[in-house]
């Protein structure tokens, strides 16, 4: 499988107590303050079809290559309304061939939120060799996503990750850019906004594995798709089967708080990177020590806030150019690019031409140009949903005035305004708490700056029938299936053959 760049965006859950209530025909998820959230233990009916959708279609037609067969299923747009409005969320199904040792359906989540994942069904059935024979993989793109019943705010830019820059200057363009884009979801848009949530996508695949007839649903699920998994086990938690969390966030925080505490690890990461490059200063001239190193992107970052930096065609400020540190960041098998990304800064700060790299390319696309409009705005619309966040400008601005020195580049990154205060509406309900004794495995890269450490600890002590492997060392987002480290790889695909957990937690080394 691909790994999954860029910034790691995850929701989390504080304080709702669900209750699974099962009636003769429902089950019933209920909590204090919050409508009756019903979910039809019959289920829809599925239709199964071809994947591709026209003769221009490649993905679907590459899915139908590949055996994958696809659907969409009706779930409710509102679940305290559940003969009300429905809507669809797209599948895919690759059906396992070890039917012998089959185990059930089992659903892949990418993170994101809202990251479409049927194109990656082949791969991960590939992936997983043997052990992915046993289970029916099944793809499943979020309410609102890929090929879901879509909501688009056409926005001709995007939020994330843009910084609140080195000044009050960037600040007010991240106040404004957040109005505008909230702004821009009409009626129409509205309607469905007010209905996403982490909670609804649990509840949706709930919906899912009753109309696939499955007695238990496993999962696999990364980044906030970790935190999707840990409230579909507090929701159902007898539908849980075999659950893996990969690169995985704290509970106790919700919507776009899940930002705020990035900041720390990624500094202390950069300035790790920073030692590497300065050992390679005959390959790029960046300095000879570590300190050396972290000045040069000081300077360009301070140059960015005075005027912009002419990367290519792009006019990189202060607000963006945090966004293409972290993304080669995210992982050290980067450590070239994000020394390239920092050849080519420095260059732009000095008026030489600067051509960016093709990943800085295709970020800046996003952030400026609206490039990935509907999958942005569904983004959004999870983050703004799972929690809700202060609508005053000025709590955001004193935050990060109290938090800046300790990280000038990071901190204004983490800690900014977003669309969620200007959103048209309120959440629908209180986060889910996490906390229960389901079963299930947690996978940490030990130096990941996205899903970092502690929030995966926090999720570890949240499931206390857990066990958690880390991976020593490893900076990365996606270990399982994604790095290549091996005692990782066989450990979590012995548990999913068996369903027994490993009898402590482990440590492993590449």
């Amino acid at each position: 499988m691909q790994a999954v760049r860029g910034p790691a965006i995850a929701t989390a859950g504080l304080s709702i107590v669900a209750v699974l209530a099962l009636t003769a025909g429902t089950s019933v998820v209920t909590g204090p303050g919050a409508a009756p959230l019903t979910v039809s233990r019959a289920g829809p009916e599925i239709s199964w079809h071809p994947c591709a959708l026209g003769p221009d279609d490649t993905e679907g037609r590459a899915l139908d290559d590949a055996g994958v067969q696809c659907a969409d299923v009706p779930v409710p747009l509102d679940y305290a309304k559940p003969h009300g409005r429905a809507v669809t969320v797209a599948i895919a199904r690759s059906r396992g061939s070890d039917t012998v040792n089959r185990v059930g359906a089992m659903i892949i989540n990418l993170g994101g939120p809202a990251s479409p994942v049927l194109d990656s069904v082949p791969l991960a059935r590939a992936a997983m060799g043997a052990t992915g024979e046993r289970f029916d993989l099944i793809g499943m793109d979020p309410r609102f996503a890929g090929r879901s019943t879509p909501v688009d705010c056409h926005w001709p830019a995007y939020w994330l990750p843009r910084s609140a820059g080195a000044g009050r200057a960037g600040f007010e363009a991240m106040v404004a850019l957040g109005r505008d884009l909230a702004g821009r979801c009409g009626p129409t848009e509205r309607e469905l906004l007010r209905h996403a949530s982490t909670a609804n996508m649990a509840r949706d695949m709930e919906t899912v594995r009753i109309a696939l007839g499955e007695s238990k649903l496993s999962y696999l699920g990364y980044s906030q798709g970790s935190y999707l998994g840990a409230v579909y086990t507090q929701l159902f938690p007898g539908r849980a089967g075999r659950i893996v969390l990969d690169s995985a966030i704290s509970p106790a925080l919700s919507g776009t708080r899940v930002l705020r505490d990035a900041a720390p690890g990624r500094a202390a990461q950069l300035r790790e990177w920073a030692g590497w490059a300065a050992g390679r200063d005959a390959d790029y001239h960046l300095g000879t020590t570590a300190d050396a190193v972290l000045s040069a992107v000081r300077r360009v970052y301070a140059i960015s806030a005075r005027r912009p930096l002419t990367v290519g065609s792009y006019a990189v400020d202060d607000t963006l150019l945090p966004a293409l540190i972290t993304t080669p960041l995210t992982d050290d098998t980067g450590n070239g690019e994000l020394a390239e990304v920092v050849q080519l800064l420095v260059r732009a700060a000095d008026g030489q031409p600067a051509e960016p790299t093709e990943e800085m390319a295709a970020t800046l696309a996003g952030l400026v140009h609206g490039a990935g409009s509907a999958t942005h705005t569904a983004q959004t619309a999870i983050l703004c949903g799972d929690a809700a966040v202060s609508r005053d400008p000025e709590v955001y601005w004193r935050d990060i005035q109290r938090h800046r020195a300790s990280s000038p580049l990071f901190e204004p990154l983490a800690r900014t305004v977003t669309p969620c205060s200007f959103w048209p509406n309120a959440p629908v309900e209180r986060p889910v708490q996490v906390r229960n004794g389901t079963p299930a495995l947690i996978v940490q890269a030990e130096k990941d700056v996205n899903s970092q450490l502690p929030g995966a600890r926090a999720l570890h002590r949240a499931l206390t029938g857990s066990r958690m492997i880390v991976l020593a060392g490893a900076r990365t987002h996606g270990v399982y299936l994604f790095r290549g480290a091996s005692c990782v790889d066989e450990s979590v695909n012995a548990y999913l053959r068996s369903g027994r957990l490993p009898e402590a937690d482990l440590t492993c080394a590449e």
